[in-house]
């Protein structure tokens, strides 16, 4: 961070009377953790993979279903809408508060839910896809963003991985939807068109839950304070934490974030003294101007590259090619019979939200980087021995049924993976590297990243398996192991760091002296340094916080 010896003596102060980490961590913030289980509920999107194998929907939808280019658009539009749908909750996240945008993050996805359950036509499909995309990729940034906010820095990253397990679950739980809804009416020619549509309708459940329920959720304190509203976000951390208002961890955590949001308005005053009149356009210049400070801000430029980049690296593991297509590639694999490949396809599903379990419970004690680098190299490894099987006997699976039970247990091994490492790490990195002026517009950023390569993923693929087969494994095998390098050698370890503590890794430590003064000041004004004394008599800083001190701003 940018301040003094002041700040460092209140964090370390902070993480000695901090509570563990990992599942006891989970369990002593009971509050926190429930509130970001049912936040998580966000996650629950279903998967279209294996509706599209079915034979009703075939029949329903021949004239997109049966033409790679258009599968691959039938496939990835919801992906484009959702890169969309990232880019506009930046600034709604920031002017809505977190909370609300992920309520109308739900009426969206359940709108485009209903236009797709209803369809007659691909253009019904395509359109209520976009549109669920649209709502998909604001509940992918919303969430996570609200859980890391709302988190105490001991149990941050297992809270953020809730919404990949959510995510892992609802894919596990719509795999075998999709299996037992295809046997509606029979699975050839007397299929029922309910079995897809059924299929699809059941993702309003978990939305309409979410929906409701983050209406009696509370505000991130970190929104809270940076809209002024102190009394509230005080008595958010003491309810989270568990403790009373005046204790020193939450009068520490209280104050390290009001501190950097005076520091983050002080300067803003000092660089856009003409933008300061609280004018709407006033405030949309401003947020245009925080979007471009993203970019000449080398500090900030570091964060948009290691959240970007990970996204991307993330996509071009192959994952969603393996979840949208698995049926197909599993045919491919030699399992014959569209049940059997749905049953191969379920499979995945459960060992990848397996797989996630350890990472909640494990991932604040053993680091972002140790995860995210032995995933890659693990994947990489998968998908080249399946690279290699395939191209031995793609042309004789039934002679070699071994070979081919063989690579379907390397794309099960792959999806645990996966599960533990790159499904939730990614996420935890991009909710978690921002300082708070810019922390909704940079998320929306990075996730935007993983969502425009998601499309581009679920776009050529159909293609990449048609025309160059066992190829399309090496590609992303490549890719899974240039992503452990990256991570290895180009992103700083976040564990157990507060989202503040975050400049420090990131550079921003190194700024001009008058920044570095000026935030010691402020650290001064408010009271935080006020925790070098260790006398457990002393006077609350946050009562003696003065009304014009923060004014000043």
């Amino acid at each position: 961070m940018a301040g003094g010896g002041a700040n460092i003596v209140a964090s370390n102060r902070r993480k000695n009377l901090a509570g563990p980490s990992g599942w006891k961590g989970l369990i002593a913030n009971a509050r926190v953790f429930a509130i970001a289980v049912f936040a998580s509920l966000g996650g629950l999107q279903g998967v279209f993979s294996g509706v599209l194998n079915m034979y009703s929907f075939d029949q329903r939808m021949a004239s997109a279903v049966d033409d790679t280019g258009k599968q691959g658009w039938l496939v990835s539009i919801l992906e484009l809408g959702a890169w969309f749908g990232v880019l506009c909750t930046g600034y709604l996240a920031d002017k809505l508060s977190r909370k609300y945008t992920i309520l109308l993050a739900v009426v969206v996805f359940c709108i485009g839910v209903i236009v797709q359950t209803a369809a007659f036509a691909p253009s019904s499909i395509f359109g209520g896809r976009f549109v669920t995309g649209l709502g998909v990729g604001s509940l992918s940034m919303a969430v996570p963003l609200y859980n890391a906010e709302l988190a105490p820095p001991e149990v941050r990253g297992s809270l953020v991985a809730l919404q990949q397990l959510a995510i892992t679950f609802g894919i596990m739980v719509s795999f075998w939807i999709d299996y037992g809804t295809n046997y509606i009416g029979g699975t050839g020619a007397t299929q029922s068109e309910a079995s897809w549509r059924v299929a699809l309708a059941l993702q309003l459940v978990p939305a309409t839950i979410l929906g409701a329920g983050i209406l009696f959720m509370p505000f991130s304190p970190r929104w809270l304070i940076n809209n002024g509203r102190d009394d509230e976000a005080l008595q958010v951390l003491s309810r989270a934490r568990r403790l009373p208002p005046d204790s020193d961890l939450v009068q520490i955590e209280f104050l390290e974030i009001k501190a950097q949001y005076i520091f983050e308005q002080e300067m803003s005053v000092l660089k856009y003294p003409d933008l300061q009149d609280g004018s709407l356009s006033s405030n949309f210049k401003l947020g245009l101007r925080d979007y471009f400070s993203l970019i000449r801000s080398r500090p900030l430029l570091a964060r948009v590259a290691v959240g970007s980049l990970t996204m991307f690296f993330q996509q071009w593991t192959g994952v969603n090619a393996i979840l949208y297509y698995a049926p197909f590639i599993f045919k491919d694999l030699g399992l014959t019979g569209n049940s059997v490949s749905l049953l191969a396809t379920g499979v995945v599903g459960i060992v990848m939200f397996l797989a996630t379990i350890p990472a909640v419970i494990w991932v604040d004690q053993i680091g972002r980087k140790p995860v995210l680098v032995s995933g890659a190299f693990l994947m990489a490894a998968c998908h080249i021995i399946v690279a290699i099987l395939t191209a031995l006997y793609q042309d004789s699976w039934p002679e070699h049924k071994a070979a081919g039970w063989a690579a379907c247990a390397l794309v099960w091994l792959f999806a645990i993976g996966f599960g533990y490492s790159w499904g939730p790490c990614s996420w935890i990195l991009v909710a978690e590297i921002w300082p708070l002026s810019v922390r909704g517009k940079g998320v929306s950023i990075a996730a935007s990243s993983n969502w425009m390569n998601n499309f581009i993923v679920g776009q050529v693929t159909p293609t990449m398996l048609k025309k160059i087969t066992f190829g399309t494994f090496i590609f992303f095998g490549v890719f899974s192991f240039l992503g452990g390098l990256f991570i290895q050698f180009l992103v700083p370890e976040t564990k157990g760091l507060t989202l503040e503590e975050m400049d420090e890794v990131f550079g921003s430590a190194g700024m001009a002296a008058g920044e570095h003064q000026r935030f010691t000041e402020i650290e001064k004004r408010i009271g935080l340094d006020a925790y070098d004394d260790p006398d457990p008599n002393r006077s609350s800083p946050v009562d003696d916080l003065k009304k014009e001190d923060i004014e000043k701003v």
